[in-house]
């Protein structure tokens, strides 16, 4: 399905059961990003009650016609179906709406860059870059070009002011959903413009309002996995996007590790990610995972889940959104579904960050973040390296 550049929809009113604005004076108006989930339309529908003037947004990243059977399951976020779902609310809650092509954009700053990190040996996470170059960028310029105050977001988090009074990012109530993981990256000038309607509710708690207020995505699925993959699943996703004379120059050898003994030969270092213990195509009698992967040589090393467990990571490209004291024990966070560990952080030479973890850490992956944490404040984060 073909957009228009920007598709403003308002609606004459709201329908007979929708959410109604507060009779007093307005809180300010907040543009809300509305991916057509059960999240974001619980926001939108929070912000009205609570009296502020709110306009609605979609961004249209991706065409889902290829890489995704939309039929199969609300497994996107985003697409036509995405895009239907959030004008339906926003025609309920009688707001105006927008649907913005975002599509060159995300494929610069999120889908070009997942595509090269795999083909380095590395797991990408593009919701991070989705976040730093569309959501809490692009919409932040649309923010401001519809004076807007404040721009929301159906995201598990919080702003709150820290003990030098500067807004910090902190977790939500919900610590299965919380996503403060993938916010590391937002330019801090920008937090106090933030608003996280959701930050103190339980994700049961967000499908009772919105089933209450009669919103059509009270029961819809959650998006899963990486939004632009869909079921096709990451190797023929990216098979998909990359010319075959240049996946060809990225087959290799499974070499056991340590001993260097060569196993079989592999499609491409882009199946692989640390931790994965199938798909090797190959006959084996034990257990074993992906230990690492050499780009260099297209070496897929595998062994004993022993070799899975590290102390200490290198972390590029740092990013700080709150008070970073060099050399403290902070909790850091190596992948999203995870409740943080204990590392002491240093500041390196070279402008990265040295995580000493107090205990050994299975399958630090790079390409993947790794989030720090004051107590329940985001205090930054970066990308881990080899």
């Amino acid at each position: 399905m073909v957009l228009a550049v920007e598709d403003l929809r308002i609606s004459s009113g709201a329908e007979v059961g929708s959410v109604s604005s507060s009779k007093n004076k307005s809180r300010g108006k907040v543009l809300v990003a509305m991916s057509g989930g059960v999240d974001s339309s619980v926001a939108a529908a929070l912000l009205l009650e609570q009296g502020y003037e709110v306009i609605g947004a979609t961004m249209q990243v991706w065409d889902y016609t290829e890489s995704c059977d939309l039929e199969e399951g609300y497994g996107t976020c985003c697409s036509s179906i995405d895009v239907d779902d959030a004008r339906t609310v926003a025609d309920r809650l009688g707001i105006p709406y927008y649907v913005l092509n975002c599509e060159a954009k995300f494929k610069e700053a999120v889908i070009d860059p997942f595509l090269k990190s795999y083909l380095k040996g590395q797991t990408p996470l593009p919701c991070v870059d989705c976040n730093t170059y569309l959501k809490f960028d692009h919409l932040i310029k649309k923010m401001k070009e519809l004076d807007c105050q404040y721009l929301a977001t159906g995201h598990y988090a919080s702003v709150r002011k820290d003990e030098d009074s500067n807004s910090s990012i902190y977790t939500s109530a919900d610590d299965w959903k919380d996503q403060t993981y993938f916010l590391f990256t937002i330019d801090p000038a920008i937090i106090p413009y933030l608003i996280f309607p959701l930050e103190g509710m339980t994700k049961p708690e967000v499908r009772a309002y919105a089933a209450k207020k009669g919103l059509s995505v009270a029961k819809k699925k959650d998006s899963t996995g990486i939004c632009f993959v869909g079921s096709q699943g990451y190797g023929r996703f990216i098979e998909s996007q990359v010319p075959a004379e240049v996946l060809q120059t990225k087959a290799g050898w499974l070499q056991r590790y340590p001993s260097g003994e060569r196993m079989a030969t592999h499609q491409g270092i882009h199946h692989f990610t640390i931790g994965q213990s199938k798909g090797f195509g190959m006959t084996h009698h034990e257990k074993l995972f992906v230990i690492k992967i050499d780009p260099e040589t297209n070496t897929v090393w595998v062994g004993d889940e022993q070799y899975l467990y590290s102390q200490n990571v290198n972390v590029v490209d740092p990013r700080f959104i709150s008070k970073f004291s060099d050399g403290e024990i902070y909790q850091v966070k190596i992948r999203y579904q995870q409740k943080g560990n204990p590392a002491r952080v240093f500041r390196t030479k070279e402008g990265g960050l040295k995580v000493e973890f107090l205990e050994k850490q299975r399958a630090v992956t790079p390409g993947q973040a790794a989030v720090i944490y004051d107590q329940k404040r985001v205090v930054g984060g970066g990308w881990i390296s080899l």
